[in-house]
């Protein structure tokens, strides 16, 4: 029989991969494969196995960007939006985590032996456990985009596949255990600190992250298995580690060129333009006035709260359910999130450190609209706008401002694509936010929800450099645009419609227009659209925004929150063959993504453990398929 590594494609060298010859790595990217029997150690492939995972420019591009960051909608593009998976991006995911999974494997296996032949150093046990706990988020990595996957990775070996639940309930033995073994006084030699790039091996911060994940999990579960999802919730909390402050975080520093240390955000290409989700999300929120958050040049261009700005119905789609659709904002919003203005540049603001110049076309400020024989030009500076996904039909062909996005909307700035940040694989708010969803469904956690939550806030403000305005934010009734207000006191609906003024764009005549609040099917059959968790959610999912995309789709398929817009449907969208003409103002986990299709590399080099695996899918293996801990229907 093959080993499984063929049979899936991969080429695995244990150490440093080939991607990584292109460019000169430190010393501590060690290659195992080309070291005698006494230079072989865990620490090597640990590092080569938490520095792969960080993501070269290859798989960053495909899975962070193209995968997490569209299906999370933390950018506007279309591809997994409207239910198109890329098989190629799959294969490379798939074979790089496979050998992103067994470097840690092999590193358990050497400590191991090390350990029963009693030749180990003191603190070879703790990095073994350690090592344990890296594997277990690998694994769940994985498991959270295919579905069933293998939890054991020998080399030689062609695994048998496990159902989701069965990965997960492995997942949670993996984590109690390895913490509960790790000695948190052992001593760890400065030349070995060096091969962890997050923690420098040091126990206690690896105990917090392990019971951290353990939460993150625990809470995926929530909605199918609930009673598994409360016990290892709470037993997780009760060890009083996780992570809840500042040092705390898990983050590995990014660097600049062409290695898996390279910033996942880095290409120049990838517009991660502002998506609508995240921009209905932000407007309205928390009530801080744009004012109190821009320099004088453009303070000018701020428009009034009730202005939603010039309709173009031969140029916009309206064939989704966005709140916002139709309507070209002139200027800036009169209010909006803090966050919004610091993750995300202003077109035409050259003189923000931010700002994104890849290209003259990012410098460039005016485009056209196209109407019949008449081109209406459109001056993009100190603007702010975001565009539904979908097929925009004929709308779309004459409309070069949504074709050439660079410059003409809000995206993702500098600070994020030059790779001098650090990649947050968890940070402090994070605990907070899934406290708070804890505590209010009268889990045991030693807090209360508005607490945990109003932390977790408090948190990413200073994250982002914010501070100042939390308190007046975290107290804020205003709505955002689809309907849900900071406070955590303030649960009042806010009905189903509002009126704002708009400029029509063809005569410049002043109008008003009733803006409906959007209906979330998907979460209590859009009964409420501003209740606790809808609170709690959607400042997670603003908090984990950019480095944390996976975890939004994950709470998405889950719970169906925060509000996701439909892609527009002026054209049918073949791979989400349900949306239709005729229910595009409603919600359906049909119309949303629900995992990646297993590789073809995968099908075509093992048939039999491919039927394995799609056996255990509890589906076909499609896009359309739910995980076991995702919402059915």
């Amino acid at each position: 029989m093959k080993n499984f590594k063929s049979k899936i494609g991969i080429t695995i060298a244990i150490g440093v991969t080939a991607f990584t010859s292109c460019s000169k790595f430190e010393e501590i990217n060690v290659d195992p494969t080309k070291a005698n029997d006494s230079q072989v150690k865990i620490e090597y492939f640990f590092n080569n196995s938490l520095t792969g995972a960080q993501q070269d420019p290859n798989i960053a591009e495909r899975i962070f960007i193209l995968d997490w960051k569209t299906a999370g909608r933390q950018h506007m593009t279309n591809g997994l939006t409207v239910g198109t998976v890329n098989d190629d991006y799959s294969k490379e995911y798939y074979r790089y985590s496979a050998e992103w999974i067994k470097n840690a494997t092999k590193g358990i296996e050497i400590a191991t032996k090390e350990i029963n032949e009693g030749s180990a150093k003191d603190y070879t046990h703790n990095l073994l456990q350690i090592t344990r706990i890296w594997r277990a988020y690998l694994i769940s990595e994985l498991t959270d985009n295919f579905g069933p996957v293998p939890i054991e990775y020998a080399d030689g070996v062609n695994p048998d596949y496990k159902s989701v639940k069965d990965v997960y309930y492995f997942l949670f033995e993996e984590l109690k255990d390895a913490t509960s073994k790790i000695k948190v006084d052992i001593k760890i030699p400065e030349e070995v600190e060096k091969f962890d790039r997050a923690y420098k091996f040091k126990a206690d911060n690896w105990v917090k992250y392990a019971n951290s994940m353990r939460m993150r999990l625990a809470m995926r579960l929530s909605e199918i298995d609930a009673a598994k999802a409360k016990s290892e919730f709470e037993a997780a909390v009760a060890t009083n580690k996780y992570i809840v402050d500042v040092a705390d975080n898990f983050t590995v520093a990014e660097k600049d060129g062409w290695d898996p240390l390279t910033g996942v955000m880095s290409r120049g290409w990838n517009s991660q333009a502002l998506s609508a989700t995240l921009n209905n999300l932000y407007l309205g929120l928390g009530g801080i006035k744009t004012e109190l958050q821009v320099a004088d040049s453009l303070k000018s261009a701020i428009k009034e709260e009730d202005y939603i700005g010039k309709r173009y119905s031969n140029q916009f789609t309206t064939m989704t359910n966005d709140p916002s659709a139709g309507y070209w904002l002139d200027g800036l919003p009169n209010k909006i999130d803090p966050r919004a203005l610091k993750a995300f540049f202003v077109p035409g603001e050259f003189l923000n450190r931010n700002y994104f110049n890849y290209s003259a076309d990012s410098r460039k400020n005016v485009d056209t609209l196209v109407n019949g024989n008449t081109k209406i030009p459109v001056n993009t500076k100190f603007t702010w706008n975001a565009f539904s996904t979908g097929d925009w039909g004929a709308k779309g062909t004459s409309n070069r401002l949504r074709t050439t996005l660079v410059g003409k909307v809000p995206a993702i700035g500098q600070q994020f694509r030059k790779s001098t940040s650090s990649r947050i694989f968890f940070a402090n708010w994070e605990s907070y936010f899934l406290l708070a969803e804890a505590s209010l469904k009268g889990w045991s956690t030693g807090t209360t929800a508005q607490a945990a939550y109003e932390n977790g806030i408090r948190l990413n403000f200073e994250y982002w450099e914010v501070g100042k305005f939390a308190s007046d934010y975290i107290n804020s009734t205003n709505f955002n645009r689809v309907g849900t207000s900071v406070s955590f006191t303030h649960i009042a609906e806010p009905g189903d419609s509002h009126t704002m003024k708009y400029i029509d764009g063809y005569t410049n005549t002043s109008g008003t227009a009733t803006i409906k609040y959007p209906v979330n099917n998907l979460y209590k059959n859009g009964a409420v659209r501003n209740d606790l968790l809808t609170k709690i959610i959607t400042q997670k999912y603003i908090a984990n925004l950019p480095w944390l995309p996976l975890e939004a789709w994950n709470d998405h398929r889950r719970l169906g929150l925060p509000f996701f817009e439909n892609p527009a449907i002026e054209n049918a969208l073949p791979n989400l063959p349900d949306l239709n003409s005729g229910n595009y103002m409603t919600n359906s986990i049909k119309f949303y993504p629900q995992r990646l299709p297993y590789p073809s590399s995968f099908r075509d080099a093992s048939s039999d453990k491919y039927q394995e695996a799609v056996s255990l899918l509890g589906g076909s293996d499609k896009v359309l398929t739910p995980l076991w801990w995702a919402k059915q229907q």
